[in-house]
């Protein structure tokens, strides 16, 4: 191979590897799905991210009540479930959804009898008045870190054109 070709792969290979990057840096699927990590958000440890936008529909993952200042789980029960639906709200108005642009809850909690009055008073007090989403309410044997509760959402926002 002469100099000239090796140098003609080497560009090559950079404009791929820039290239790769770019669409890395992106966020963006081929088919456009789109990935959330919006300013004032918790920050995302593992292999998962807080949520995606897919057309005209925003899913948030499972959030806790982790406080985003400290990435901590707040230690106050009732803080805790209020925090897990802040966190939500921050996902969805990143995208420009509000609270009464969800379309689905299910929220997973370590002891129902417990934690489902806290959901309710939390919910009503954050969402103002009905119409609330349709929500599932399901007692598992265990979350992330021990905690008492997880909720997964998502919402509907139009994309502008």
């Amino acid at each position: 191979m002469s100099r000239f070709a090796s140098y003609g792969l080497v560009a090559t290979v950079a404009a791929m590897s820039i290239g790769i990057a770019a669409a890395q840096s992106s966020a963006q699927s081929p088919n456009g799905v789109k990935t959330l990590d919006p300013p004032g958000a918790i920050k995302v440890e593992g292999t998962w991210s807080l949520g995606t936008r897919a057309g005209d529909l925003v899913f948030v993952a499972g959030m806790q009540g982790v406080d985003p200042a400290t990435n901590k789980l707040v230690p106050d029960a009732e803080a805790r479930v209020r925090q897990a639906f802040l966190n939500i709200r921050t996902i969805a108005q990143s995208e420009g959804a509000s609270l009464q642009d969800c379309v689905r809850l299910t929220v997973y909690v370590s002891d129902l009898k417990r934690v489902a009055p806290l959901v309710d008073k939390v919910q009503a007090e954050l969402w103002g008045k009905p119409p609330y989403p349709p929500r599932t309410m399901v007692e598992v044997r265990r979350l992330f870190d021990d905690d008492l509760i997880e909720i997964d959402s998502v919402f509907y926002a139009p994309q502008k054109k």
